[in-house]
């Protein structure tokens, strides 16, 4: 199945990407961060957050190790206290299409398994994470872009999904494509954005 996608402007305009035509802006029914862009997928359960965050680390310390670690304080801060049960399957280094060569970006794709006492009826099985970090040191600013993929029961075929053969099954497969697509086609209109956040 081939995916449609709309040019999807971000922020007032300043940001844009291609977005799957499938996928609804959240801030349509119910309040969103400003620093936030959310969007949900209208037939599942898929959700793609851009997310404006202050740069981690300081000023002239962007090395593949430093940029790790901000990559590993996100991923922590994004989960909070679930942080413990999360597995990073892989880190590669991200090029956007739109973006200098010399700005680094970082995609991970990890799972969370809830916790056993927080295991309730309706809960994910687990959720697949795909979140690529874009530092912008100049701006002082860190892009985060999160495509969550719940995995709930009955709502994908368990065979299909084994990370550790390398078996991500159609969900996982489809968020992978998602990302690419925003690989490719996010682009920053407006620099003055990150100012004003």
């Amino acid at each position: 199945m081939s995916t449609a996608y709309k040019k999807t402007p971000l922020f007032g305009g300043a940001l844009v990407v291609d977005l799957p035509e499938k996928f609804a802006d959240v801030s349509k029914l119910r309040q969103v961060p400003d620093n936030q862009e959310v969007y949900i997928d209208k037939d599942g359960f898929t959700s793609i957050i851009i997310d404006i965050t202050e740069r981690i680390g300081p000023a002239g310390s962007s090395s593949l190790e430093a940029d790790g670690q901000a990559l590993t304080t996100h991923l922590e801060e994004l989960l909070g206290e679930d942080a413990d049960s999360v597995k990073v399957w892989n880190t590669t280094e991200t090029q956007f299409s739109h973006l200098d060569e010399d700005i680094p970006a970082y995609t991970l794709i990890a799972t969370q398994t809830p916790q056993s006492t927080s295991a309730r009826s309706g809960a994910p099985d687990f959720t697949a994470l795909i979140l690529t970090l874009v530092r912008l040191e100049k701006e002082s600013t860190d892009i985060l872009i999160t495509i969550n993929v719940p995995h709930i029961k009955g709502e994908y075929d368990e065979e299909d999904v084994d990370l550790a053969l390398g078996k991500q099954g159609e969900l996982i497969g489809d968020a992978v494509e998602y990302a690419a697509k925003i690989w490719e086609t996010f682009e920053v209109k407006d620099w003055h954005l990150f100012n004003e956040l």
